[in-house]
Formats: structure tokens, sequence, C-alpha cells
């Protein structure tokens, strides 16, 4: 599917303008903003949202629900997920990241059984899954960049892709580089008129698509798995377009969407 440039695309109806709300991206159809403040300002008006979480639940929730398996994001790491996992019968994933039990790790989720069920705790990627209301909720990666953005079209022309970012110490968002490059990798596939926003990310991910291992690893947060021994989980986040698989939330639940449609 080729990218489209400003020039090319029609324009989105003045209708779906909210007002005063300069935040909202609502002159163009392909929208991209940051976290729980993007969602909330973008989703609203969208009719599909896409989570991008790259190195950790998007590229999770895509290696699992290829498989089968059906992923219940959850916003706490706490005692209240146990809980919540047992009124679901289904299994909380490692909190922590393991490549020894199922995990936050992409790498520990590669032999997940067809039909299991777990819950996976995520302060950004889950948590803002979980925040798009009834908007149809897609998450994305590099994986299935492609996929994603097939299945997004199919269910309308306002797309808010949100790029989940990481936390600082203090709590506040830390912008990461492989959450913008993987919305830009998205956005590449779609057709439709970007805001300078979506456009910014669709160019990040240009820039780095020839050599996408090298700028992961070498990014703070692919440092940070580096030095704590999850080199694995950068290589299954950096593999492009190899998943035909567009995850859809549904009743709360992640399950695999793998259209029919012949690849392009």
């Amino acid at each position: 599917m080729p990218p489209s440039t400003a020039g090319e695309a029609r324009e989105t109806p003045a209708a779906t303008c909210s007002g005063m709300a300069f935040h909202d991206q609502c002159k163009f159809e392909i929208r991209c903003e940051w976290g729980q403040a993007g969602v909330e300002a973008l989703v609203p008006n969208a009719d599909v949202a896409i989570i991008v979480d790259v190195f950790s639940f998007s590229t999770a929730v895509d290696v699992a629900t290829s498989r089968g398996a059906t992923i219940f994001p959850y916003r706490w790491k706490d005692e209240s997920a146990e809980a919540y996992a047992k009124s679901l019968h289904a299994q909380l994933v490692d909190v922590t990241r393991s490549t020894e039990r199922w995990s936050l790790s992409p790498a520990s989720l590669a032999l997940v059984p067809p039909g299991t069920r777990l819950v996976l705790p995520s302060r950004n990627g889950a948590t803002l899954s979980l925040l798009t209301g009834e908007v149809p909720t897609l998450t994305g990666c590099f994986r299935n960049a492609k996929a994603v953005a097939e299945e997004a079209q199919q269910l309308g022309r306002r797309i808010a892709v949100i790029a989940a970012g990481e936390r600082w110490q203090d709590g506040s968002l830390r912008p990461a580089l492989e959450d913008w490059m993987g919305a830009g990798a998205i956005i590449q596939c779609l057709n439709g008129k970007r805001s300078p926003e979506a456009e910014s990310a669709a160019a990040a991910f240009a820039y780095a698509q020839g050599a996408l291992a090298k700028y992961l690893s070498q990014c703070s947060s692919g440092r940070e798995l580096t030095e704590n021994g999850f080199e694995g989980d950068i290589e299954f986040a950096s593999a492009n377009n190899i998943s035909s698989n567009a995850p859809m939330l549904r009743d709360l639940a992640f399950t695999g969407l793998m259209p029919d449609r012949p690849a392009t």
C-alpha cells in the first residue's frame, strides 16, 4: 500500500472538528500523538485507534495472539492483577521481563499454546488500550505494521495512532524513539491526509528503515534491554512486516485478527 502525501489526499469533513480544539488534528485523516493525553485528544473523534508500544506490550500481543492466545490488558502490576486473572480464568504473566516464564518479554511468548488466556499488565500499552472507550482499537508494532494499517482502514478513515512512550522515574511520559518509529511504520502504510505529527513519525521510520535493528539497539530503551540481557526482544521487535496479524480489542481482550486478504 503506497504512502500518501498531503497534496494527494482528500480533506476530512469539517464536521469532524470540535470547535477550537487545536490539538485533535481533526483536519487530517491520519493523526498521531503521545500517551494518555494523546488518547484523550485524538481518539474521541477517530474511527479507529492504534496503540503502539514496541518493546513490550504491542510486540508481545502480536506474538501471542498470532498463536491463538487471548490477551487481557491490565494497568496495574500489583496483587490486583492476580485477582483479575483469576476472575477471568486466565493466567497472569510474570510482571517483570523474563524469558523463563510467560512475561512482558515478547520472546517468552513465542511458544504459547493456542487457546491460552493471559493477563498482561502494562502501564503504557495496556493502560492506553483500556482508555479508548467504544472506539475500535488495534495494537501495532513493526512486525505487523502493514496488517494493522490495512485492518484500520477497513474500520474507518479517521485513524488515531498513539505512540505509548515510556516513563521517567517521576512517572511523567518519556517519549521513546522505538514507539515513534513504530507509529511511523504503520502510518506509511495508511492512505489519507496526514497531520504534520503523523508525517514526522513516518519520516522517522523512513530514515531508520534500512538499519532498524541498529537504531532499536542503540536507542535508550534498546540499550536498557541489552544491558539487562534481553537482546532477543530487540530481535523480535525489529522484524518488520513478518506478521499478518492485526490484534483487536474486543470485550477487554486482544485476539488475533488475521485477514484472508492476500499480501501485496
